[in-house]
């Protein structure tokens, strides 16, 4: 994970996410990482950044498996 955060982004919400906003994620890509962060908490807040292909399908996997 990189704690890294670069200045302009895409974000997206997931297909997941209820539209009620109460849990929503969104996230984003750029050259370096996958990016995933709470949509309550945009701007400044926190950040999961994936910088490598298999790390963030481990993640994914491991969510779609309620991992987490």
């Amino acid at each position: 994970m990189s704690t890294e955060q670069p200045t302009q982004l895409s974000w997206f919400k997931s297909t997941y996410s209820s539209g009620e906003g109460a849990e929503c994620v969104e996230v984003a890509a750029d050259g370096t990482a996958v990016r995933v962060r709470d949509s309550k908490e945009r701007g400044d807040g926190p950040q999961l950044a994936f910088t490598h292909d298999d790390v963030w399908a481990r993640f994914v996997a491991d969510l779609g498996r309620g991992g987490f």
